[in-house]
């Protein structure tokens, strides 16, 4: 199965749960490419005693899940 996880909230209990679905997906060989907007953009500097979302990021990454964000768009456009 192919999915698309489109996040727009800093909101620590669903980055980190998005992060997980997007995870265990991954695990369970399925491709995933997961597109942060907005706000989501900082999610990475999330610091939450309970929901470890850089620790879940990093897990993304490891399993070589696709991730976009608005930064990265911004990027590529000003290649061109």
């Amino acid at each position: 199965m192919k999915l698309g996880i489109i996040l727009e909230t800093k909101e620590p209990e669903k980055v980190w749960n998005a992060f997980r679905f997007a995870n265990t997906a991954l695990k369970k060989e399925h491709a995933v490419k997961f597109f942060l907007m907005g706000e989501a953009v900082e999610c990475e500097n999330i610091d939450h005693p309970k929901y470890k979302v850089l620790d879940e990021m990093n897990k993304f990454e490891e399993l070589n899940g696709d991730f976009f964000s608005m930064w990265n768009l911004s990027e590529i456009k000003n290649d061109r």
